[in-house]
């Protein structure tokens, strides 16, 4: 049992993909778990989506996965000896190749980024160790100079900020390994570089309500357009690695806290990704400020919080897990957390739904609550509770395995697969059960949440307050 709300993404790579790793890093905490398409080969991530699903059948947990899609990442070409020195102040060309035996060229494969380039735009390189600055472009040639010295080695990323570039999220590599997800039945895809609303829009056409879409967050451009971008997403990643290199460092705290805010308003769980416990890559524990980092995603109410190459490549990926987890569970028992506090949210009515949940969430609090358990069969009644964040977890009974695996990314929500209730009394004796198979003990009190007629979806219109083990 997570004795925790805030939810563990783990990124699957060679360090975590053998099945029975899979089933320590399930164990120690792992939630969510991300297959990252920019490296994983689809043989062998056909492997580890069966191996998390054999978990999932031998424990009776849903389990969510969801594959996160390369996107259009701008890369340098090839050099003749794997790399170029670049020298302050020096000029190079930039031209559009796939490689160059010339020391003062920069190879570009991307025309779409040369064709928008002008004087005064700033190219960070190699996730912003590197940086150089256009100086020059007419018709013939484009000169940048070097405003860093450094070794610039092949295929490393090019970052513009400030610059939309004229290029679909997905490209081909993308489309291919987005059917391939959807055939291995991935829950989530996550869209990388998205620029606008038309991105999500393009993928959802595509994906026809296959999967939940969740759009990473990582260009000025996005975080710009945020609001439309999140009217059409079902999830949204700070995806803090590539924002942190075009964005001023200062203003990417104050990002992922209006995102949090936003997409807590809006009903949709946000996930808080990169450089968490960075150092666990190598080291056994974390430093002090990774462990601060990680409860102030908590602190201001994510949904969840991700680790990367600390499971996917790391050395220890059960204790990065665990330590995340201890870290969560202690910023969770402060009462000043700012993640049970309520959002404003951005519609003007309320429905009768919207009434029950928030009465939940205030009954939770006074009667100090062992549960709410909601019955859905949509995950409406859940995904409703998750946002009004009651002081109790969410155990939400579905009888759509599909439905229970997209809420394992919310806020505080145990998903459950069990059949319709018929009656009254079917819905507080399953609800006693269930309550019991997640730890609970006779005499606590938990709350019900059902619709009425039974078994039909959209009719969230009854609470019950109940205590586990006692007859009704």
């Amino acid at each position: 049992m997570r004795n925790r709300l805030c939810k563990i993404v783990a990124t699957i790579g060679p360090a975590s993909a053998s099945p029975s790793m899979l089933r320590l890093i399930h164990n120690a905490g792992v939630d969510i778990f991300r297959l990252n398409m920019s490296h994983g080969e689809h043989d062998k991530l056909t492997i580890v989506a069966k191996a998390i699903r054999d978990i999932e059948r031998d424990t009776g947990t849903p389990l969510t996965i969801f594959a996160d899609l390369q996107g259009p990442k701008i890369r340098t070409g090839s050099f003749a000896g794997g790399s170029i020195k670049l020298r302050y102040g020096a000029e190079y060309k930039l031209t559009h190749a796939a490689e160059s035996n010339d020391e003062n060229i920069i190879p570009i494969p991307h025309r779409e980024l040369l064709d928008v380039l002008e004087p005064g735009d700033v190219l960070k390189l190699d996730d912003g160790k590197l940086q150089i600055t256009i100086s020059e472009r007419n018709d013939r040639h484009i000169i940048a100079k070097a405003d860093t010295p450094g070794e610039l080695k092949n295929k490393k990323g090019i970052n513009v900020p400030g610059r939309r570039l004229p290029i679909s999220a997905l490209t081909e590599k993308d489309r291919e390994d987005l059917a391939f997800a959807l055939d291995l039945g991935v829950d989530y895809i996550a869209l990388s570089f998205v620029q606008q609303a038309n991105d999500v829009q393009e993928a959802r056409d595509i994906i026809k309500g296959r999967a939940g879409i969740i759009s990473k967050i990582e260009k000025p451009s996005a975080v710009d357009q945020f609001d439309d971008i999140l009217a059409l997403s079902d999830g949204v990643m700070v995806a803090r690695g590539d924002l942190g290199v075009e964005c001023a460092p200062e203003d990417v705290p104050l990002i992922q806290r209006r995102i949090i805010r936003s997409c807590r308003s809006a009903g949709k769980p946000v996930i808080v990704a990169t450089h968490m416990l960075e150092s666990m890559v190598e080291s056994i524990s974390p430093t002090r400020a990774e462990a601060s980092d990680v409860s102030t995603a908590v602190y201001q109410g994510a949904d969840a919080v991700m680790l990367s190459a600390e499971t996917a490549v790391g050395r220890h990926p059960p204790t990065a897990v665990a330590i995340m987890d201890r870290i969560i569970g202690a910023t969770e028992r402060d009462a000043d957390s700012d993640g049970f506090k309520n959002v404003p949210r951005e519609e003007d009515g309320y429905t009768t739904a919207d009434a029950i949940t928030l009465s939940a969430r205030r009954i939770a609090e006074v009667l100090d609550c062992k549960y709410a358990v909601a019955y859905t069969k949509t995950g409406s009644t859940a995904r409703r509770l998750s946002r009004d964040r009651p002081h109790c977890p969410v155990i939400a009974a579905t009888p759509d395995i599909d439905v229970a695996r997209k809420l394992g990314l919310f806020w505080g929500v145990r998903p459950v697969v069990t059949e319709d209730i018929s009656h009254f009394h079917e819905m507080i004796e399953k609800a006693d059960t269930l309550a019991k198979q997640n730890g609970g003990h006779d005499g606590e009190r938990i709350i019900i949440l059902a619709g009425y007629p039974f078994g039909r979806p959209g009719k969230t219109n009854t609470l019950k307050i109940s205590r586990i083990g006692t007859p009704e």
